[in-house]
């Protein structure tokens, strides 16, 4: 089962739509990781075996350095709103599972349905 730690680029309430649907997430102030580096995110979330949900396109070239992770949702944020993002990460969530995350960046897309 996928769990989610946000960075602090992500609002919220994001998280809050999370919890509210059962899905387990942590958030940078909850963590205590605040101002911390993006490798520090990322670091904390795959120790925590947590996919890192993101606005912040500097992960992006990370993962494509090829840091080692848990996962990355990446959403474009002027693309998403809270309710699109927080619906595809509940998407993600019930059609995915953390070893086929492992690795990967999942682009998060508005649900056109």
């Amino acid at each position: 089962e996928i769990k989610y730690h946000l960075d602090e680029s992500v609002a919220n309430a994001v998280a809050h739509g999370l919890e509210h649907r059962g899905i387990d997430v942590t958030t940078s102030k909850a963590a205590g990781l605040m101002e911390a580096s993006d490798l520090e995110q990322l670091d904390y979330a795959m120790r925590e075996a947590r996919v890192l949900v993101t606005h912040d396109d500097d992960v992006l070239r990370i993962h494509a350095a090829g840091a080692e992770h848990a996962g990355i949702a990446y959403a474009h944020q002027k693309r998403l709103t809270i309710g699109q993002t927080v619906l595809a990460l509940v998407a993600l969530h019930r059609n995915q599972n953390a070893e086929s995350v492992a690795g990967h960046v999942e682009f998060l897309q508005p649900n056109r349905s």
